[in-house]
């Protein structure tokens, strides 16, 4: 690997030798398996699409896999890379052609078989292929035609992930590929039960589908990329489509997954990337191989858990191939479900209970009429804090800056000047945090004042109140929150609970203020009540009492509960908290894990009509415990010095927080790296 400091510089990671390894010589076992040939054999081709700086294809000329007869013929016709990053692609040759004489000897040869080029763009023309200078790079067009007619029988790397802005101060917008989207959505997208669909669109999951269509009806792919694509929701279409297209399904998994917290990421193990990716990793062999009578066989191996990166490593480095993985575990045959679901198989049964929600069309009996995420702002920095004074400070500021923003943009415009708004506003994130919305609002000549909003109390984390200005303006999402908290007199309560698939797993908080989103990890709030009013949200010239009031609990799941337990006197509100009662019930969570990582939680009834009303007076005092947590009785504890425990019991010291500070080795910030003194 050439150049490691300038290759950080250009955000390209290695992918660890033993990785790329473990990804040739399993290619090479399967071919020689499926089709009685090796990556030497003729006819043969290979690519590697995303090759930054030639990992693959120099590992794949030092691996053995191609005898020194058949590496000249390989070398000079049936081996390709691409690469889109200019200096990527000259370090990538160089570091190709050098193996490659180090290996042969005689005279120094160029590597015909590397294109700079995007592998997800149409083929281009001639024309479309300029260099810096305006001149036609006629070589690469040559060797991008070359490869565009080469049958590719095997394509392997490490693809992409998703490239971007991560705001819209970055004006760095993902890049559309049109055809390759379509095929997207008419395949992946179109068979995913899922409501939002972006990550499909991510570029390991374009890669998948690309190699998928490169290799037409008889090829090997192998990769090594993201593994939330095994088990995400998103993902459902993805994994249906793999079983139908590929006969064999090989995967990897690495673990590594860092997003996670406490033990959950300590089970995940060691980063495989180092630094370079805090998501979980997967190596993937996809064998179509229309002679064979297979079709989607999955064979899934788990490389266990509290594993350091080293010993991951060691474990690949042992095992050499797919083929090398130790008799005494083995691969794992998994079948795909009705859910298209590979591991963590639902329990079938959840379904029969009444949903908690549904915003499905037609009539669904559901526990609740209305329910929302919590409030985005895309601006928290800006639009939350604890000091009620410094939150108005900044306000003030962004909106003299948006306002000073839009008056030069209109004199700009005013002259018949042709500028886009991306090119022209101030992205400095001091001054103002722009999104869609933001700039729809300038474009349109919309100014704003701070009288457009509120200053309100919310709860912007769990147990965590903050002052927030409230806005349509400056908050990008406010959903249904209307309906559920009309204004800071309104009087209501919420069951808020994690989003579907969320990293920390299900968990459920009763709040009685606004809620962000990313309270319970981009949850849903239920609400005890709802307010039906067509004027602003937290507006102060209108009282709760003008309000219409209707009960959040429908009236088919009063009926159902009745019907259930024979007993005219429950009430919604009763229903409310059996609910959270319930939600807290570890034979609940434990029984139906995971249903609730993969849909909207389902009430069952419990078997008697006195445990229903256990659950509720069980899930009443846990509200008023967590809603009224600041004015909660302290819990009474006694302190002594241990002297009252057996010999042997090493006496633990009293821990008297003092202060809080970070972790030693680096100051990462989590709740594993806090330390109390």
């Amino acid at each position: 690997n050439a150049f490691p400091r300038t290759t950080q510089r250009l955000g390209i990671v290695y992918t660890p030798v033993e990785v790329v390894d473990f990804i040739i010589h399993s290619v090479n076992d399967v071919l020689q398996r499926e089709f009685g040939q090796t990556l030497g054999s003729r006819d043969v081709g290979i690519l590697d699409p995303f090759t930054g700086t030639g990992t693959f294809i120099t590992r794949l000329l030092q691996s053995g896999t191609i005898t020194p007869e058949e590496l000249p013929y390989k070398y000079a016709n049936e081996i390709e890379a691409n690469e889109i990053v200019l200096l990527a692609y000259y370090i990538a040759a160089i570091n190709i052609e050098s193996m490659y004489h180090e290996l042969v000897g005689g005279d120094y040869v160029p590597f015909e078989g590397i294109c700079l080029a995007d592998t997800f763009s149409e083929n281009v023309t001639d024309k479309q292929s300029l260099d810096i200078n305006g001149n036609l790079m006629f070589q690469n067009s040559q060797r991008r035609k070359r490869q565009n007619n080469s049958r590719i029988k095997v394509i392997i790397g490490n693809p992409p992930y998703s490239v971007g802005q991560k705001s819209e101060n970055d004006n760095a917008k993902n890049l559309t590929y049109p055809h390759l989207d379509n095929l997207i959505r008419d395949t992946y997208a179109k068979h995913s039960s899922a409501k939002l669909l972006r990550n499909l669109y991510d570029s390991y999951i374009r890669s998948i589908r690309w190699a998928s269509d490169r290799i037409g009806e008889e090829g090997i792919v192998g990769y090594v990329t993201n593994a939330s694509w095994i088990d995400a929701n998103a993902m459902d279409g993805l994994r249906k489509c793999l079983v139908e297209e590929f006969n064999d399904i090989w995967v990897f998994n690495l673990r590594g997954n860092q997003r996670t917290s406490g033990d959950t990421s300590r089970r995940e193990g060691g980063k495989i990337f180092g630094s370079g990716s805090r998501a979980p990793i997967a190596i993937t062999i996809l064998v179509k191989n229309p002679q064979s009578e297979s079709r989607g066989q999955i064979h899934y191996y788990d490389i266990g858990d509290y594993l350091t990166r080293e010993q991951k490593l060691e474990i690949i480095r042992s095992y050499g191939s797919i083929s090398g993985v130790s008799a005494d575990l083995g691969w794992r045959s998994i079948v795909s479900d009705n859910n298209n679901d590979w591991l963590d198989q639902v329990d079938p049964k959840f379904n029969q209970f009444m949903p908690l929600g549904s915003k499905e069309d037609g009539a669904i009996d559901a526990v609740f009429a209305n329910y929302s995420l919590g409030v985005t702002t895309n601006r928290d920095a800006w639009c939350y804090n604890s000091s009620l004074s410094a939150l108005k400070h900044n306000i003030g500021a962004m909106i003299d800056s948006y306002n000073s923003e839009l008056r030069r943009y209109v004199d700009i415009t005013a002259h018949g000047t042709d500028c886009s708004i991306d090119s022209l506003v101030e992205t400095d994130a001091t001054k103002i945090n722009w999104t869609h919305n933001l700039k729809s609002e300038l474009k349109k000549g919309k100014i704003l004042s701070i009288d457009q909003g509120q200053f309100i109390v919310s709860m912007y984390r769990p147990f965590s109140r903050q002052w927030m200005y409230f806005s349509r303006k400056l908050n990008e999402r406010i959903y249904q929150m209307p309906q559920i908290l009309p204004n800071a007199e309104a009087k209501n309560r919420l069951i808020c609970i994690a989003g579907i698939g969320a990293s920390t797993g299900f968990s459920t908080l009763m709040v009685d203020l606004l809620p962000n989103l990313h309270m319970l990890d981009t949850g849903q709030g239920f609400p005890l009540r709802l307010f039906s009013y067509s004027g602003d949200l937290f507006s102060t010239t209108n009282s709760s009492t003008e309000f219409e009031v209707e009960d959040g609990v429908t009236d088919q799941a009063l009926a159902h509960f009745k019907e259930v337990y024979s007993y005219e006197m429950i009430e919604k509100e009763d229903i409310f908290y059996y609910i959270y009662g319930l939600f807290h019930s570890e034979d609940y969570r434990i029984k139906y894990k995971n249903n609730l990582t993969k849909q909207l939680p389902r009430i069952p009834a419990v078997k008697g009509f006195e445990d229903f009303r256990g659950f509720t007076n069980a899930g009443r005092e846990l509200a008023e415990l967590h809603v009224n947590y600041e004015n909660a009785d302290l819990w009474p504890v006694t302190i002594n010095d241990d002297n009252g425990l057996p010999d042997g019991i090493e006496k633990m010291p009293l821990f008297n927080v003092k202060k809080m500070r970070f972790g030693r080795g680096g100051g990462a910030k989590g709740p594993d790296n806090y330390c109390l003194q």
